[in-house]
C-alpha cells in the first residue's frame, strides 16, 4: 500500500496514512481523455430550429397554365410566391433562396451530442486520473511550464487534517497553500488569465488557466472559500470527476485531500 503525508494547516508533518488502492491503479492517459471529453460533451448546448420556420407563409406555387393564379407567361419566376388579393403575385417565400425563407440544412435538435462512455471503463479512467494525483512523473510533466518544483516536494497528494475543512475565509485558505508551497501555481493562473477574444459573452469573459485542485469530504464552506482564488477548484469527494483531475484531458494536477476526502473516495470506488 501506499503511504503519504498528512500535513497541518501550517504546513508541518503530523503523521503517514495510507492511500486507498485506487493511487495505485496504472496510468492510463487514452481512458482519461476519452472520460474528460464525455462529461464535456454533457454540457454542449443542443442546437435546434423551429420546425415550420420559413414556411408560415401563404406563397405557394401553382405550376398549371390554366390554374387561377398560375405563374406561366407572366414573365415571373416558377416559385412559390405570396398570394394577394385579386389573384395577384407577391414575393417569393419559402424556399431556401429567398428572402426570409426556410433553411435548407438547419441544425437538428434531436443530434446526439453526448458521447457515451461504459461505467466500468469510467471507473478505470477515474482510478487512473486518481494515481495520477500521486505520481510525480506525471504532475511534473503537467507542471512544468509552471514555477513549482515538484521534485522538492516530500509526498504526492497533498493530505490535509480534517480541520481544513472549516476554513470559512479565501484569506485563510491562502495561508495553508503558502505553507504548502503551491501557492506560485495560483500567482500563476492570476497572472496568465486573459480575456476572451472574440464576441463578447454574458457570463465567461475571462480565461482563466486552472492551478490547484481541493477536495474535501463533504460540502462545507471551505470549498467557496477556496473557489475564491485563482484557478482554484474544489469539490467534495461525491461530486469528484475525471474533468476535475485532468483538465483539458491532461492528468496530473496538483491536488490536495482531506483526511475525510480520501475514506469518502474509498467508500465510493468500492461500492
Amino acid at each position: 500500500m501506499m503511504k503519504a503525508e498528512i500535513y497541518s494547516l501550517d504546513g508541518k508533518h503530523v503523521r503517514d496514512v495510507q492511500l486507498p488502492a485506487q493511487f495505485q491503479y496504472p496510468y492510463r492517459d487514452d481512458l482519461i481523455k476519452r472520460a474528460v471529453l464525455s462529461e464535456e460533451s454533457r454540457t454542449f448546448q443542443p442546437k435546434g430550429s423551429y420546425p415550420l420556420a420559413g414556411l408560415e407563409t401563404s406563397a405557394r406555387y401553382k405550376g398549371r397554365k390554366e390554374d387561377f393564379g398560375t405563374v406561366k407567361n407572366k414573365g415571373i419566376p416558377h416559385l412559390p410566391h405570396e398570394v394577394l388579393p385579386k389573384g395577384q403575385l407577391g414575393k417569393v417565400k419559402r424556399v431556401p433562396h429567398s428572402v426570409k425563407g426556410r433553411r435548407a440544412h438547419p441544425p437538428k435538435a434531436t443530434e446526439k451530442l453526448v458521447e457515451e462512455m461504459n461505467k466500468k471503463e469510467y471507473t478505470h479512467a477515474f482510478c487512473s486520473a486518481l494515481s495520477a494525483t500521486a505520481n510525480k512523473s506525471v504532475v511534473s510533466a503537467r507542471c512544468v511550464a509552471n514555477s513549482l518544483a515538484v521534485s522538492s516536494i516530500s509526498s504526492l497528494p497533498f493530505i490535509l487534517e480534517n480541520s481544513f475543512e472549516n476554513l470559512k475565509k479565501t484569506k485563510d485558505v491562502e495561508k495553508v497553500f503558502v505553507a504548502l508551497k503551491i501557492s506560485a501555481l495560483v500567482e500563476k493562473s492570476k497572472e496568465k488569465s486573459s480575456a476572451v477574444s472574440g464576441v463578447r459573452h454574458r457570463t465567461v469573459r475571462t480565461k482563466v488557466p486552472r492551478s490547484v485542485l481541493v477536495v474535501v469530504g463533504k460540502k462545507c464552506d471551505a470549498i467557496k472559500a477556496a473557489r475564491n482564488l485563482s484557478g482554484v477548484d474544489a469539490v467534495d469527494a461525491e461530486g469528484l470527476k475525471v474533468l476535475h483531475l485532468a483538465p483539458g484531458t491532461h492528468a496530473g494536477r496538483i491536488t490536495v485531500f482531506t483526511e475525510s476526502a480520501l475514506s469518502a473516495l474509498e467508500k465510493r470506488l468500492s461500492s
